[in-house]
């Protein structure tokens, strides 16, 4: 029989060291990266160049909607090209990419969609990046557990194709973390994960402090931080317990801001967010 362990000075301090030491090295796993489209500068290589000056250490990159020919508007060699060069040389990261045509051709019920989203996987690998965030709002919107199911069955073969590529497909919808899990189990794929998003959960009645906590970090690719239309810290979300709940799962990668300007000035606005959100991750470092 062992001995019974014995409460020491020695260990009770050693024991206070090491839970902020580990919180600390998981904060230092989190970036904190921006959407292009709250820079207004959706599908816009300028938006690169913005989000470095204003401190954000990536960009989440937006394909365009616009289908003219046939292509997405980024799907284009000179396109591709233009961000990687604008990338490297302001030393800013992607963080993630969004396949906006979903808004139009929704995956639930439109054929379309799944050519948009192997597109949309084509031109994430080009730019390095690791997640493609999937979005289901308006006409989109999944509302039916048919709709739900139609959906899972059209990314069974995307996320397996995903997954070859070294993407995550990111789903942000309007659902319940349980029915979003739902979708991960009918799938059964590591290219298919939530794109979780605090502010679009309480919007649509869920409690995002369960959520996060029940999902766990193994089936969050990245998480969008909002409290729209406020500035960060004076809307209904309490982000100093959401920041440190995506700590303490253990969530690494980025959280992108998709705040949008109380102000009507982008920049300031953007700047006063970032500000906070890094006060508030020091905090729990």
């Amino acid at each position: 029989m062992h001995e019974p362990y014995q409460f020491t000075r020695r260990s009770l301090m050693a024991g206070a060291i090491a839970v902020p030491a580990a919180l600390t090295a998981a904060a230092s796993k989190i970036q904190i990266g921006v959407t292009d489209w709250n820079l207004r500068k959706g599908a816009d290589v300028t938006s690169v160049a913005l989000a470095a000056a204003v401190g954000f250490d990536g960009v989440e990159i937006s394909f365009g909607r616009k289908t003219d020919d046939g292509r997405l508007p980024l799907d284009r060699p000179e396109a591709i090209a233009a961000y990687k060069s604008a990338l490297a040389k302001h030393k800013i990261a992607v963080a993630g990419t969004c396949v906006d045509r979903l808004h139009t051709n929704c995956l639930k019920n439109d054929a379309e969609a799944r050519k948009w989203v192997r597109d949309s996987m084509r031109l994430t690998r080009e730019l390095g990046a690791k997640v493609l965030l999937l979005p289901f709002f308006g006409n989109c919107e999944l509302k039916t557990r048919e709709e739900m199911d139609s959906t899972a069955a059209a990314l069974k073969d995307l996320a397996r194709e995903a997954a070859g590529m070294g993407i995550t497909l990111g789903l942000e919808d309007t659902i319940s973390a349980e029915h979003n899990a739902r979708i991960l189990d009918q799938v059964g794929s590591s290219g298919l994960k939530v794109y979780y998003d605090p502010g679009n959960s309480i919007n649509w009645g869920h409690d995002p402090y369960k959520e996060l906590r029940w999902l766990g970090a193994e089936r969050i690719c990245q998480i969008h931080i909002k409290d729209n239309p406020h500035y960060l810290g004076e809307g209904r979300l309490r982000w100093p317990e959401l920041l440190q709940l995506i700590v303490e799962i253990g969530f690494a990668g980025f959280a992108n801001l998709e705040t949008s300007s109380p102000s009507g000035d982008v920049e300031a606005d953007m700047r006063r967010n970032l500000a906070y959100i890094r006060t508030e991750m020091n905090k729990i470092a």
